[in-house]
């Protein structure tokens, strides 16, 4: 009776292939994104052992061989930087900001025709009441012209 060690063979070849595979879409992967190209990198972007690389010839033969390349020529920095890099981040507030502070420049605006028009009004009530009746004095709302930057007289 012969057992089963053909079957181990086997599933052990398969395993072998799998990890085989995997390692070379890790490789590919880390080529595409531009990372250094490292045993230990590969290792953990496949999924793989650090003993299966360096046992597996042509593996180890490729790894080297983008390795040394790398060295001699570094990859150039992507031109257009991911979504979410820090400076897509900045560009989006700079751009929040940006609206935030138009928005405030049309209130106080808005503001300032408000306050105008209540002057004016006042002043023509005062008139009409005439010269003869002193208006009752009244004092500013410090704390909306302290707000606003406006001076509390017409």
């Amino acid at each position: 009776m012969r057992g089963n060690p053909d079957n181990l063979g086997q599933a052990a070849a398969r395993k072998s292939a799998a990890a085989q595979a995997r390692a070379e879409r890790g490789l590919r992967e880390m080529i595409r994104r531009g990372q250094p190209i490292t045993f230990r990198g590969l290792a953990q972007a496949a999924d793989v052992s650090l003993d299966f690389l360096y046992r597996c010839t042509e593996l180890r033969r490729r790894v080297e061989q983008l390795r040394e390349q790398q060295r001699s020529h570094p990859p150039q920095p992507a031109e257009q930087p991911p979504d979410d890099s820090p400076s897509s981040v900045v560009r989006t507030l700079t751009a929040q900001l940006a609206e935030l502070k138009q928005r405030h420049r049309d209130e106080v605006q808005a503001l300032r025709q408000a306050i105008e028009a209540a002057q004016s009004e006042n002043l023509e009530l005062r008139r009409r009441l005439g010269p003869g009746t002193p208006p009752a004095p009244r004092p500013p709302n410090i704390a909306l012209v302290r707000r606003h930057g406006l001076s509390g007289t017409p």
